[in-house]
């Protein structure tokens, strides 16, 4: 089969993804890292196994993409629509999903250290089997699915995290020995 680059991939993928997902089914190692989908629609894409690194899905629609196994590390989601989608073993650390809204998605295994979720709205997804959620990043308006989609004794009340750390006021005038 044909080998494509970055450019044309993504041309691909955009005009006849059914194509781009015959292509992929005998590729080992596809990469699309950095690669800017913002904007766009996508619907049953099978990005299993693709190295999706830094990329950006920045105020995309997605619905019905296979993400499985995929390296989503510090890739952009800020604003997007994300509807069934399958996040299953993929790695989400540095992720940003900011203000998206990823409903009835599954997140079993997924990696979310780092995940930043604030104002995201996560409902009806299933992230009762997501590693590392604690260590995501979200706000008091992330919204989160009912408790049977969550971990087990996942906490979702805000807290602040180590970036809002302040130093502390000096109790008073220091003493350098001098009187």
């Amino acid at each position: 089969m044909l080998d494509y680059t970055k450019e044309e991939l993504l041309s691909l993928i955009e005009r006849t993804p059914e194509k781009f997902n015959e292509w992929k089914i005998d590729k080992d190692d596809v990469d699309l890292s950095e690669v800017d989908f913002s904007n766009m629609t996508l619907r049953e894409i099978d990005f299993t196994d693709v190295d999706l690194n830094s990329s950006s899905f920045a105020d995309c629609d997605l619905s019905l993409v296979n993400f499985t196994n995929t390296d989503l590390t510090s890739t952009d989601f800020t604003r997007a629509n994300v509807e069934e989608c399958d996040f299953t073993d993929s790695l989400l650390t540095g992720a940003d999903c900011s203000y998206a809204q990823m409903t009835y998605c599954n997140f079993t295994g997924a990696d979310m250290a780092g995940c930043i979720l604030s104002e995201a709205n996560l409902t009806s997804s299933d992230l009762s089997g997501a590693e590392n959620l604690p260590s995501a990043r979200f706000d008091e308006d992330t919204v989160w699915p009912d408790d049977d989609l969550m971990p087990p004794d996942f906490d979702s009340v805000c807290s602040d995290d180590l970036s809002a750390l302040k130093d502390e006021e000096e109790a008073g005038p220091v003493n350098d020995g001098e009187y």
